[in-house]
């Protein structure tokens, strides 16, 4: 008795110990998942993250009596349920979560197993013998004997997705060698630094972020300047608009100070402004002529200094 309490102190011990190391835990789904598979995932992180199982009722337990020191871990306690573990790490999420998904192994079809999705048989030669052809036929997948031995001569959906396998349908699979399932971690929730969330967030890009950032800062900038409440993203448009309802008060009582006089130079005298830029244009359209006439009459010259001279004078 004695030795099992001391155990269980010390798997306490070392939970809340990993949760004060480590800001961010993946709750991760462990089913059908073999020891050696765990064991390749555990030599994969290591260094890098920590895999930590036990029975739930004992983390629950554990995490309850940390709550009045790390209140936070009380949001994990809804998904400690079913067969799960944890992953504690202080690395990139994303990367961490790259690793515990992409370790998978293909597994055989069992009878009465789920069908994660569809389950096809493509055509194929078979290497069997003909007398196996009822077997085929019994499970609606078409066939002909070819050289002796029995072919599939199209694709066969045989299991759909979401649905179990039947026991002949598994014994169909195993005898063409064909291992339908993957089986590894999945992940269940993901906790870091006191937020949790489904992994799929992880899969948002940064250019996702920077563009759903920038949606937000125009709505608040329209609402800020529609309400006329300032904020932060709207004081630039706001001191526009301020200064260009300044101007027209200005013009509409004729106030002039040092900031207006051009404009209302503009306004009383528009011919002198609108004569400026066809005279530029002007300027500008006599200049290249000249230069373009100063470039033939080099050409020119050039062409009569060379009819001077012949090829052996």
């Amino acid at each position: 008795m004695g030795g099992v309490r001391e155990k269980k102190a010390e798997y306490f011990s070392k939970l809340r110990t990993l949760l004060e190391d480590y800001k961010s835990v993946f709750v991760v789904g462990v089913d059908n998942v073999s020891s050696q598979q765990m064991h390749e995932v555990r030599k994969v992180l290591r260094d890098r993250a920590v895999i930590l199982m036990g029975k739930n009722t004992m983390v629950r337990r554990a995490i309850r009596g940390f709550i009045s020191d790390l209140p936070d871990y009380e949001k994990l306690l809804p998904f400690i349920k079913g067969n799960v573990g944890f992953v504690f790490t202080n690395e990139s999420l994303k990367d961490i979560k790259d690793v515990i998904i992409e370790n998978k192994v293909a597994a055989p079809a069992r009878a009465g197993a789920v069908a994660p999705e569809d389950i096809w048989i493509t055509a194929m030669n078979t290497g069997m013998e003909p007398g196996k052809t009822s077997f085929f036929q019994a499970l609606g997948v078409p066939t002909k004997i070819a050289r002796g031995t029995i072919e599939i001569v199209s694709d066969v959906k045989v299991v759909a997705a979401n649905s179990k396998v039947g026991a002949s349908e598994a014994a169909l699979l195993n005898l063409l060698n064909i291992s339908p399932f993957t089986y590894g971690l999945s992940i269940v929730q993901v906790y870091d630094n006191g937020q949790v969330f489904p992994s799929n967030i992880l899969d948002i890009s940064d250019d996702e972020l920077v563009s759903h950032f920038v949606s937000a800062i125009s709505t608040i900038t329209a609402i800020s300047l529609a309400s006329g409440y300032p904020t932060l993203p709207a004081v630039g448009h706001q001191l526009v608009n301020n200064y260009k309802d300044l101007l027209a008060v200005a013009v509409a009582a004729k106030y002039v100070y040092p900031e207006v006089e051009e404009l209302f130079d503009r306004l009383e005298n528009p011919e002198k402004y609108a004569s400026a830029a066809p005279v530029a244009a002007a300027a500008s359209s006599g200049s290249a002529d000249a230069a373009e006439e100063e470039e033939a009459e080099e050409e020119a010259d050039e062409s009569d200094d060379d009819m001077g001279f012949g090829l052996f004078d």
